[in-house]
């Protein structure tokens, strides 16, 4: 037996479905925190020291939460190309504006206290703000197109032809989408900052976070009432093979109204990932009030999980859906790589992720504690 045959073709896929959103997941719940606080840094901070702090908290650990995002990034081109291909150039003038935010935030924290001049620093704050508040954005407004499809085709000759526009991708339910992001991302960031910061900057923390949590339950809702009424979900409507080559087009679907919801009446288990969302949200909604800070932050990880798997579990085996041509949708079973591929990549990542995971357990264990005005003004030359 050859050895990449050991886990079959249709096993490794499901494998790199759910590997894809652990990867994604695992972005929104270590980064988005970090978006979160650069989104509610004019808001916690009425001065530089303030600032400063809840720069602070975020500045050892920004770094290696994005790696989570080129990770994320890197398996979307390895193990679904088509899907790689058609998102980053379809969404090409999205996905610079992304670039060009996550470009302008660490360039923010690195020159924020270079010079003691007001004004520099007050600039580079709201960098740091736009920087943040745009991906957060952005990211959500993209989700909220998955859902509704994306206009793309393919020829006979599998090429791929993008129908939209940017503005197009601006529509109602995505900008919604949009909002439920950078709610999620405030009540995360809020989440952090009471955690991680003392004084005047953990209390109104635990107010913006708390409004952000109330936002979440109530967007979270909203999106999932709209997408039961007036966005159509994708059906595969031919025999689904789930071990056959890589070409979308060999199948057929079709739009269809409520099939966003099919997976849930199939299997009423799957409940629990979208009740996930809205318990998280209200646990740190009452563990904000409460000044819990550990029970808040768990609570805030759990509810942003629950909200991005939410997504995947609705729409699977469903990837990238075609608002123009269904047949040309890319799913699980036929936009992924070669089954060698996706064995040498897994064999790869059960190597190298549990090191990351343990490194980065290691660092936030080193860093544990509270930012606090002490530690900005000990004249040490460690802090931001």
């Amino acid at each position: 037996m050859i050895l990449h045959e050991v886990i079959d073709y249709q096993t490794l896929r499901l494998i790199w479905w759910v590997l894809l959103g652990v990867l994604l997941i695992g972005f929104a719940v270590t980064d988005g925190f970090d978006l979160g606080v650069g989104i509610l840094l004019p808001f916690v901070g009425r001065n530089d020291l303030e600032r400063r702090i809840a720069i602070n908290t975020i500045g050892p650990v920004w770094e290696g939460n994005q790696v989570w995002l080129i990770l994320g990034g890197g398996a979307i081109f390895a193990a679904w190309p088509p899907l790689y291909a058609v998102s980053f150039s379809g969404f090409y003038l999205a996905m610079f504006a992304i670039l060009a935010a996550l470009i302008l935030r660490p360039v923010s924290i690195k020159y924020h206290s270079m010079r003691e001049d007001l004004r520099w620093r007050q600039a580079w704050d709201w960098a740091l703000f736009t920087g943040s508040f745009v991906p957060a954005l952005v990211f959500g407004v993209a989700v909220g197109n998955v859902l509704q499809g994306v206009p793309f085709r393919f020829d006979a000759d599998l090429r791929i032809f993008y129908d939209g526009s940017f503005f197009g991708l601006l529509n109602p339910f995505a900008l919604l989408c949009g909002l439920l992001s950078v709610a999620m991302m405030v009540m995360h960031g809020g989440a952090w900052l009471a955690l991680k910061s003392a004084g005047a900057v953990s209390d109104r923390a635990r107010a913006y976070g708390s409004l952000g949590a109330l936002a979440v339950i109530v967007l979270f809702a909203l999106g999932g009432l709209l997408l039961w009424l007036f966005v159509d979900g994708y059906r595969i409507t031919s025999a689904i093979v789930t071990d056959g080559p890589s070409n979308p087009l060999f199948k057929t679907a079709a739009r269809e109204h409520a099939a966003w919801f099919a997976n849930y009446a199939a299997r009423p288990w799957l409940l629990v990932v979208p009740a996930l969302g809205f318990i998280g949200a209200l646990g740190a909604f009452f563990g904000l009030r409460s000044k819990r800070e550990v029970t808040t932050f768990v609570s805030s990880k759990l509810a942003v999980t629950g909200i991005v798997a939410t997504v995947g579990v609705s729409m699977f085996p469903f990837i990238l859906p075609s608002s123009i041509d269904p047949r040309a949708s890319l799913t699980v079973w036929d936009s992924s790589s070669s089954h060698l591929t996706l064995f040498i990549m897994l064999v790869v990542s059960a190597i190298f992720l549990p090191l990351i995971i343990a490194y980065t357990s290691w660092v936030y264990w080193v860093l544990w504690g509270k930012v606090d005005e002490a530690s900005i003004t000990d004249h040490g030359g460690h802090a931001y």
